[in-house]
């Protein structure tokens, strides 16, 4: 691991794409529209804009997605460092993710993360007439506190926003880089082996990973504003990401373990939820209580989250490689690769598959914004909550599609400030990651 070129692949070789990861992504990204949108109407979550009328409907559906969604995104983010990493060498993985992750959180802070907090004061309060601009210089008032690393900036109404993801996910890749430097390969190695030994059980692959994930979600707490994570959770998950990429072993015990990882997630969900309510009901705080219950519950959603994304992965690589394995015995030409589809003409898997791995960060970084400014118009509608959110979610969505594909994707400069990569850059037959 110290010089990045330790994998079960020879390095510089071509690495298969695992599409499955891919969709995972597509679909969290996209997701998060219908998540921030639900959460105008939540009757919990103190979001910038809120309706009059709430629901406790959305904490349960938001619970059954923030459990899995944004440690799959860490872990898949995990899993492409280990291959960046692996072609570029510690030096210039850190230069491309400060390039790729960077330049867009620094664009994004000065261009699109005060206007929620704007909105947020007029919302709140209809005597409020500041101007957007005389209101920027308050939210860039702001202190260091290395306490709360990475967040070490801090202030009264300066903040991230949703893109905390990408404050992590470059505080992790830096530390990554960093590791890689001083760490022996050779010790690496051993330790990947006896790892890579341990879940040859079964079992194993939930267990081993879910019990630090369990002790970092009951002892250190659930960041609410980190969508129910802690920060060291997160970036547990970045780093069984790249161990995962570093040998097929754990793919396959992923693909066993996947029936045993669903049922153990729902029974885990099922024991934890209802504590989670009765916290809540009793005047408790379940993120942050060190009482037995709010205890158990913690480490019940680690436990929960790991098993869960265990299931969808393994899941669907199951289906991957089903898929695989019947195109010889079904006597059947097989379809092309994403490596041969880029030999020869584009054709439209090609073009759909650069837009959506092009687009994903931008689309990330714009949807909040457009979320909440729609939403300060739409809840002043006389109209029900499913209506109200239908429209919301509606209107965001093609915003936020017009607002990637008008602005950001034509020019150079604007891919540049997104953290795109330009589109002959991308190689289909390589395993780029979100994140990367």
């Amino acid at each position: 691991m110290g010089d990045g070129q330790d994998t079960t692949a020879p390095a510089g070789a071509a690495v298969q794409r695992r599409p499955e990861l891919d969709a995972i992504r597509t679909l969290v990204v996209v997701g998060l529209v219908f998540f921030h949108s639900a959460l105008v109407f939540d009757a919990r979550d103190d979001y910038y804009v809120k309706n009059a009328d709430t629901t406790e409907v959305t904490t349960i559906l938001s619970g059954l997605a923030v459990v899995w969604a944004m440690p799959a995104l860490f872990l898949i983010a995990g899993f492409g460092a280990r291959h960046s990493l692996r072609r570029r060498g510690p030096g210039r993985f850190a230069a491309e993710r400060l390039r790729r992750l960077g330049v867009p959180l620094l664009f994004a802070l000065v261009a699109l993360l005060p206007v929620p907090q704007w909105l947020r004061l007029k919302a709140a309060d209809p005597g409020y007439h500041e101007s957007y601009w005389r209101f920027l210089p308050r939210f860039f008032d702001v202190r260091f506190e290395p306490g709360e690393f990475p967040f070490v900036l801090q202030g009264e109404h300066f903040e991230t926003g949703h893109l905390w993801f990408v404050v992590l996910l470059l505080a992790w890749a830096l530390l990554l880089a960093g590791a890689a430097r001083v760490l022996p390969a050779d010790r690496m190695r051993r330790l990947r082996d006896r790892l890579a030994a341990s879940i040859g059980h079964r079992g194993m692959v939930l267990l081993l990973p879910a019990l630090p994930l369990a002790l970092i979600s009951a002892l250190d707490g659930m960041e609410e504003g980190l969508a129910g994570w802690s920060r060291w959770a997160y970036l547990l998950f970045f780093a069984y990401g790249f161990v995962l990429a570093t040998d097929e072993r754990f793919r396959d015990a992923m693909r066993r373990d996947a029936v045993l990882a669903a049922v153990a997630g729902v029974v885990l969900m099922a024991v934890g939820m209802p504590l989670f309510f009765m916290i809540s009901q009793g005047g408790g705080d379940p993120f942050t209580d060190l009482t037995r219950p709010a205890l158990t519950m913690r480490a019940l959603y680690g436990m929960t989250g790991w098993c869960w994304v265990v299931a969808i992965l393994g899941l669907l690589d199951r289906r991957q490689v089903a898929r695989r394995e019947r195109r010889p015995a079904a006597g059947a030409v097989a379809a092309p690769t994403h490596a041969e589809a880029g030999d020869g003409q584009p054709d439209l898997t090609r073009r759909s598959y650069l837009y959506l791995a092009l687009g994903a960060l931008p689309v990330y970084v714009l949807h909040q914004p457009i979320v909440v400014a729609v939403a300060y118009g739409v809840v002043s509608w006389q109209a029900p909550i499913a209506v109200k959110y239908a429209a919301l979610v509606a209107i965001a969505i093609v915003l936020t599609v017009a607002a990637y594909d008008l602005l950001v994707r034509r020019t150079r400069i604007t891919r540049f400030l997104f953290g795109m990569r330009e589109p002959a850059a991308v190689r289909p037959n390589t395993t780029d990651r979100p994140g990367e």
